[in-house]
């Protein structure tokens, strides 16, 4: 089992790595397979709902996003992480997710999944939910902590010293690991993915 966590931030090795890979250490206490994947520093175009993607598979923008869709299909996991810009997630991250999604849903769906933020001060929490509506919309479970998924701090060293977001990050690990475990056990047992139907109407009719 293998989980993906995203690297959002614009530093590659800043706060918001610093919580990811709290959560890797726990993942990799429990034997569960980690990579850190960082979006890179620069500019993303948003999607420009061309619906290429829906034709050949991957958006016709040749970046990280695919890079990211690629690496969706070997994970059975998932954490997004992002600095908070004006109490939101980077727009960085907002620009890949909003093409991942939309180009390979079908890659996240039904994998569990969550959202951590890291601020100086404040933001987190809308942050998180922001992220959280990926997830929610493309039927994804969402793993929670002991606390709201968030660190504090100015830089890494700051982090580190956020003893209870750390733990956070920390105990987020373990509940991912205990989540995935269960589905690996679900399926063993016979216990299939669900097949929905989905239909698109729009609020007039």
């Amino acid at each position: 089992m293998k989980v993906l966590l995203v690297n959002g931030s614009t530093h590659q090795f800043g706060c918001t790595y610093t919580a990811l890979k709290e959560v890797a250490k726990a993942l990799e206490a429990n034997a569960i397979e980690t990579e850190i994947y960082w979006i890179g520093n620069q500019s993303y175009s948003d999607c420009i709902a061309c619906g290429k993607c829906r034709e050949t598979g991957e958006c016709v923008f040749h970046d990280g996003v695919n890079i990211l869709v690629d690496k969706a299909k070997q994970s059975d996991g998932f954490i997004f992480g992002t600095p908070v810009y004006y109490a939101h997630p980077s727009g960085r991250i907002l620009d890949v997710l909003n093409r991942a999604f939309y180009s390979g849903s079908k890659h996240f769906a039904h994998k569990p999944a969550a959202a951590i933020a890291s601020a100086r001060r404040a933001g987190t929490i809308a942050s998180i939910d922001v992220l959280n509506k990926y997830m929610t919309i493309n039927q994804m479970p969402i793993v929670s902590s002991t606390y709201w998924n968030e660190v504090h701090g100015n830089n890494p060293e700051e982090v580190l010293k956020d003893e209870e977001g750390m733990q956070t990050m920390y105990n987020l690990g373990n509940n991912m690991a205990w989540l995935l475990k269960c589905i690996e056990l679900g399926k063993q047992n016979g216990i299939a993915v669900p097949v929905n139907e989905k239909k698109h109407t729009n609020f007039i009719r």
